[in-house]
């Protein structure tokens, strides 16, 4: 199974790649499939995870088919075959 994984702006960099497949042996949650992803991308780890809550919300809007995780079940959304997620930064302000 496959799941295409977009990624916009900033993370776009710090990924080396706009668009990806990722391939996933069954259904798996978005804390999951992030996890199988920033998997040996450290770059791409310190961009999208924040380290003090080990959670990717607070640096990017994280859609799944189009849909943000909020209005689904979070990070513990199911992904299954043929599903994209896309990642945003969220650009942070002082």
């Amino acid at each position: 199974m496959a799941v295409t994984v977009r990624f916009i702006g900033t993370l776009r960099n710090s990924s080396g790649r706009s668009k990806t497949t990722v391939k996933i042996k069954n259904v798996v949650s978005v804390r999951e499939f992030i996890r199988k992803v920033v998997e040996g991308h450290p770059k791409l780890k310190r961009a999208l995870i924040d380290p003090e809550l080990d959670d990717p919300r607070p640096n990017a809007l994280i859609l799944v088919n189009g849909k943000e995780i909020g209005v689904l079940n979070g990070l513990e959304t199911m992904l299954k075959d043929g599903d994209e997620v896309v990642f945003v930064p969220v650009l942070h302000g002082g």
